[in-house]
């Protein structure tokens, strides 16, 4: 985009909109206090699993609510839940989430007295670094039209949680946005500045509601350092404001020693450059793995946890109550076939 009174005029949105909600608006609610270090996991699969009538049982083969196992068995205090904009709701396995079940389900963990990650995809469907499709209704936007309906769709999840009693604690604008989102207007390495604006507009509609939840900017391969960096720093060099930086980190059996030290240090990079905490918003390893997916966790949380500074905010393990092959052959989850979880969650307790 050419440097123009139409650069102007966007500019002058995402501070008009910085202005009138730099602390959230009158009566806005506030996030309760997050835990020191949140032990997480992405449970936004649970409520259509459990409309195909699928059910969960501990260890001992004791059938409960798989959020109270998550909680009473393997410490976690805290659930991360994808919002997408118009998923199929016929699909339980890709689509179902949209604002208002992802509202019920947390409130469902808030009542379980857990902490609250939302992640918005600003999609229909899966947006990660290989695609970041614009949900249909937006597809012929113009690029102002396209913030407004960032912000509109935004508000309108934060307010939806809130009608359940729910304020979450962070909220992911994008999932995995290596380069960018919302492509093609917000793809990074093609317009940064645009990408940037997205995040802004993102960011300053959740504070609209609620001031006190933390944004987050969410890339997968925690272990690249140029990818991150590139990204950070594009970012930041836009005038793109957002509290965290989240990661994704799913390495192999073989490799996972060298794939967490290098997601520290990038992690002690970032943090040097830039003084935004740091939070690993995914990870997982194969099911049939359990040991070592058990030392991955453990590993992991201790390096995050011990970051100078306290700048190590949690760990979130992506979909654990997912059963060996579930929603076309994932197989990271941590419930084996027979129902009872495999002993890799083991790693999250104390």
């Amino acid at each position: 985009m050419k440097t123009s009174k139409r650069t102007m005029v966007f500019a002058m949105l995402i501070l008009l909109s910085s202005f009138l909600y730099p602390f959230g608006s009158v009566g806005g609610g506030a996030a309760s206090a997050a835990p020191a270090f949140a032990k997480g996991a992405d449970i936004s699969w649970v409520a259509g699993m459990e409309a195909q009538g699928m059910t969960w049982k501990d260890k001992k083969g004791v059938r409960r609510d798989v959020l109270q196992i998550l909680r009473d068995d393997y410490q976690i205090n805290s659930v991360r839940i994808r919002v997408w904009v118009n998923p199929d709701m016929k699909d339980y396995g890709s689509g179902y989430m949209n604002a208002e079940k992802a509202a019920e389900l947390a409130q469902r963990a808030k009542k379980l007295g857990m902490s609250v990650m939302l992640t918005l995809h600003y999609s229909d469907s899966w947006a990660d670094p290989g695609q970041q499709n614009k949900p249909y209704a937006w597809r012929n936007l113009t690029f102002t039209q396209l913030m407004d309906a960032v912000w509109s769709h935004t508000v309108y999840v934060m307010n939806t949680m809130k009608s359940k009693g729910v304020t979450p604690d962070w909220v992911q604008i994008g999932n995995e946005t290596n380069n960018g989102m919302l492509w093609e207007d917000g793809k990074a390495s093609v317009n940064m500045k645009n990408y940037a604006w997205l995040v802004n507009t993102g960011n300053n509609a959740v504070k609209s509601v609620s001031s006190s939840t933390k944004t987050i900017v969410h890339l997968a391969n925690g272990d690249s350092g140029s990818t991150l960096a590139w990204n950070i720093g594009g970012l930041i060099d836009n005038g793109a404001q957002f509290d965290l930086i989240g990661f994704s980190l799913y390495p192999s059996p073989s490799n996972w020693q060298g794939k967490v030290n290098q997601t520290i240090t990038n992690a002690n990079d970032l943090i040097a450059k830039y003084g935004k905490g740091i939070v690993i918003s995914e990870i997982g390893m194969e099911y049939n793995e359990p040991a070592t997916s058990k030392a991955f966790i453990t590993d992991i949380k201790t390096k995050v946890r011990s970051i100078a500074g306290g700048k190590g905010l949690g760990v979130f393990y992506w979909e654990p109550a997912a059963t060996p092959g579930y929603n076309q052959g994932y197989n990271k989850g941590a419930w084996q076939a027979d129902g009872k979880p495999t002993s890799a969650l083991e790693g999250f307790i104390n």
